[in-house]
């Protein structure tokens, strides 16, 4: 079977035409929109099937940053509605199936090989034991695996949108400006994605009363933001970049753990997203270990939970096809 799959973001939208002969998954075309040049994802859908498509793609399974209810989703990063079958009517497809982005994640697992996977510790795994996913990019996703009789049953989670937990004066002086800056509320997303590493830069700048130097406020006006802060960190051209780089990975870190508690995931824990990939050197000096491990009484349960980083940014493509092959 052939058919379109995609992974929808806050900065971009990714398109690709699978394959899904026998029990693995192919891709063959791949396209990347920037979602914020497009009203909806309508217009997206049409150029690529007016690029890549034929008589052969009847479907298409698409995976989007946000809740998905009866095949419905409002972007959470984006101003998008998305209906699958309005959208299966626009592009003259006889269906368009929508699920969270992080639930086709989870769904990939199953199609990635050893090199694309990077193992931050090795822990003690449980044979089918449940797993937890969680990505950083223009947003913050989650979702888990939970192993049944015929495999693993594979849900997503918007736990991303709890309570951000400081737990130090810095951290609650930072609730406190992310407070005042998004009107009450502070979620764990505020904090570990892209628009995070940027507040989070901000808010270090402003408490410590230092300058933006011109040339990474060009760089930060000519990019993304996040990425020529992430990038000052790494080649250590700016302390501040530094501390920030530092403190989203200790969140991140921290956030990770939460996850893993709430879902027992002694079948291991992986990351995923734009940004972990880029930033991997930097996991280790910047603690994202021992914040991931610091629950109390927990500690041991974490440590025997195996952590992986995913370097492969087509995972969720490769989810989307698997899930369609289920169904």
């Amino acid at each position: 079977m052939r058919l379109i799959v995609g992974d929808i973001g806050g900065t971009h939208a990714r398109l690709a035409l699978a394959d899904t002969a026998g029990e693995r998954v192919t891709l063959l075309r791949e396209r990347i929109y920037p979602s914020r040049d497009y009203a909806g994802l309508g217009p997206v859908l049409q150029d690529f099937l007016r690029r890549f498509g034929g008589d052969e793609i009847h479907r298409a399974c698409i995976g989007v940053a946000g809740p998905v209810r009866d095949n419905r989703s409002q972007a959470t990063n984006l101003p998008w509605l998305l209906d699958g079958e309005a959208l299966a009517g626009e592009a003259g497809l006889a269906a368009v199936t929508l699920l969270n982005d992080l639930e086709a994640a989870a769904w990939g697992l199953d199609d990635l090989d050893d090199s694309a996977l990077v193992t931050l510790h090795g822990g003690d795994p449980e044979p089918r034991g449940n797993q937890a996913v969680i990505a950083a990019g223009t947003g913050l996703g989650e979702a888990g695996r939970v192993w049944c009789a015929d495999g693993y049953r594979i849900f997503a989670s918007e736990g991303s949108h709890g309570d951000f937990a400081p737990a130090n004066d810095l951290g609650f002086s930072l609730q406190q400006w992310l407070a005042a800056k998004y009107g009450g509320h502070v979620s764990w997303e505020r904090v570990v994605s892209g628009p995070g590493l940027v507040d989070l830069h901000t808010f270090l700048r402003d408490a410590g009363g230092r300058p933006l130097p011109d040339w990474l406020q060009q760089a930060m006006e000519e990019n993304d933001p996040a990425a020529a802060i992430a990038t000052a960190a790494q080649l250590e051209g700016d302390p501040v970049c530094v501390e920030a780089l530092e403190l989203f990975i200790r969140y991140f870190g921290a956030e990770a753990g939460n996850h893993a508690l709430k879902l027992m995931a002694t079948g291991g824990v992986y990351l995923t997203g734009g940004i972990a990939p880029k930033i991997s050197a930097r996991f280790a000096a910047a603690g994202f270990l021992d914040a991931f491990w610091a629950k109390g009484r927990m500690r041991d349960l974490l440590e025997r939970m195996p952590i992986h980083l995913v370097t492969d940014q087509n995972l969720a493509l490769y989810g989307a096809a698997r899930c369609a092959l289920r169904a």
